[in-house]
Parts: C-alpha cells; sequence; structure tokens
C-alpha cells in the first residue's frame, strides 16, 4: 500500500469518525478536521497523501477548498463525499482535478478504492517532482559557456557550427560537451535533449 496522510475534512463528527476508522483500520496514517478552515491553518507543511473532503462543508465549502488550494499550488489528490448526488457538481470537481466524487453512505469498498489511488497518484506526482529538482540542480551546476553550448547541441548543430558561432576550437567545445554529460549525468545525446525539453516544459 502506498504511503501517505489522508486527512478527513468532514464537519459531521459521526461520519468523520466511521471514515477515520475505516482507514486507520486499513493501515493508513489519518488526521482529521472539522472544517475547511481547520484544516487550512494546521501545521500540514504538504504531508505526503489526500483529502477526504465533504462537499457541504459549513463556511468555506469542500469545492471552495479545492479552489484555493489549486490557486496557491498546493492541491493533494482529493477524494470528495457528498450527501447529494448532485451531478453537476461532481463532474465539476472531477475537471478539477479530484479523484473520485462518492455519495453517502459511502461503501467501505468504494472510498478504499478511491484513497488508494489517490495515495498513488500523490507519490507519482511528488516523484516527479523530486525528479525535476534533481534535474534542475544538474543544470545549475553548468558553466555559462557550458549553457551556450548545451543550447546548440540539443538544437541539432555539430561541434564546428557551435565553434564557428561562438569563436572557440573545436577542441574546447568537445570538451565543454564531455563537462555538460557528466554534470547532466546522461550517458547519450537523446537522454540529454529530454533532459532538456523536460526543464523547458516545466518552466513554460
Amino acid at each position: 500500500m502506498t504511503k501517505g496522510i489522508v486527512h478527513v475534512v468532514e464537519d459531521d463528527r459521526s461520519v468523520r469518525t466511521a471514515v477515520t476508522r475505516l482507514l486507520k483500520y486499513a493501515g493508513i496514517e489519518t488526521r482529521s478536521y472539522g472544517s475547511a478552515a481547520e484544516y487550512l491553518v494546521a501545521d500540514r507543511d504538504r504531508d505526503a497523501g489526500c483529502i477526504v473532503l465533504d462537499v457541504g462543508l459549513p463556511g468555506l465549502s469542500g469545492m471552495d477548498l479545492q479552489a484555493a488550494l489549486a490557486k496557491k499550488g498546493d492541491a493533494p489528490p482529493i477524494v470528495f463525499i457528498t450527501g447529494r448526488g448532485d451531478i453537476e457538481m461532481g463532474v465539476r470537481a472531477m475537471k478539477a482535478g479530484a479523484i473520485d466524487f462518492l455519495t453517502k453512505p459511502v461503501k467501505k469498498e468504494a472510498l478504499l478504492a478511491a484513497v488508494n489511488e489517490a495515495l498513488a497518484r500523490d507519490a507519482q506526482e511528488r516523484s516527479k517532482r523530486d525528479a525535476l529538482t534533481l534535474l534542475g540542480a544538474r543544470f545549475d551546476r553548468l558553466t555559462a559557456r557550458e549553457r551556450e553550448v548545451l543550447g546548440r547541441v540539443v538544437r541539432g548543430k555539430v561541434n564546428k557550427q557551435i565553434a564557428d558561432e561562438l569563436g572557440i576550437a573545436i577542441r574546447t567545445v568537445k570538451a565543454h560537451r564531455a563537462g555538460i554529460m557528466k554534470k547532466m549525468e546522461v550517458a547519450s545525446l537523446a537522454e540529454l535533449v529530454t533532459a532538456v525539453e523536460r526543464l523547458e516544459r516545466a518552466s513554460a
């Protein structure tokens, strides 16, 4: 089972207790909150995991919380639960990135399946972000000249063209290319191009 904390945000104490017990029984660490505001002020430090979120919370609703987290760029995967089968609301929540939209009384199997999917997605996204951070750190090690060479390499220019454009010797270009490959920790030109494309997409 994927590790992570499930944050249960539900104003109905009986439902909150039932959901929390079910998840804990399944071996999943949980934290519970009686409102969206309580969740927002908690010392979470963006724990790995997901949210089981009631739509009809008093004050800041579940949909409002989803929008607020998305705006901050701090939105973990969300599994919505609701007391009313509002199809339009469910479609809106799913389009905004929710994992599932479950109607109360929620079936145990459906909730556990949705939570496990949410935890798996969070782990996957974290892995991608960590890999991108590592890639960025490697790129930061390049010198200004190496970056100039790199930009031309990924555009398909050969050593002689790069040397002519930069006014340096071909052997110097080769030395820079070797340094780039070492610092970026790639074994081939294809890997290097892929790494640069990932960084460009992330910064776009």
